[in-house]
């Protein structure tokens, strides 16, 4: 199935999923620029658990809107543990919701490092029950970074509201 097939699916079974457990979503993206709440928002009747989200792609907004201390920035850098957990729980905590998503990462082409190659992209998901974070790292290029980055938060999302995943 292709990505945005794929993407579709998964974004529709959120709204089912999240709507029936009368959970509310929202998201803090920086390297996918929005894709995923334009994803979620694309389902009919999703603005019944989609509250919305925060799209951080520069610093200055991960810090200065989603309160991500400016020592996370500093010392372990905006594609970290550390920054997903803080944009997560700053989304979580100003759209006021039941779940928030996270992604920061290098979508490339340009912006990796030995230590964080093109397609490192960390997720962080806020709850009741605390927050985590997680790394994956994609292949392809730009747009197949960014689309299996959409992928990867709508199941992190899905799984958290209690559906399970393709």
């Amino acid at each position: 199935m292709p990505p945005e097939e794929v993407i579709a699916d998964l974004a529709a079974r959120l709204k089912e999923t999240a709507c029936a457990a009368h959970l509310t979503v929202a998201t803090a993206e920086s390297c996918t620029g929005g894709l995923i709440a334009g994803a979620i928002t694309a389902v009919p009747g999703s603005s019944e658990c989609f509250y919305g989200g925060i799209v951080s792609y520069d610093n200055s907004v991960k810090q200065n809107v989603l309160g991500v201390p400016v020592s996370v920035l500093r010392t372990d850098g905006a594609v970290s543990a550390s920054c997903a957990r803080a944009m997560a729980e700053g989304s979580r905590r100003l759209v006021g919701t039941d779940l928030a998503v996270s992604v920061t990462g290098i979508a490339g082409p340009d912006g990796g490092s030995a230590e964080k190659p093109v397609g490192t992209v960390w997720f962080g998901l806020a709850s009741a029950d605390g927050t985590t974070a997680e790394m994956r790292r994609f292949d392809g290029d730009r747009a197949a970074v960014r689309a299996q980055t959409v992928i990867y938060a709508l199941e992190l999302l899905l799984d958290a509201a209690g559906g399970a995943r393709r």
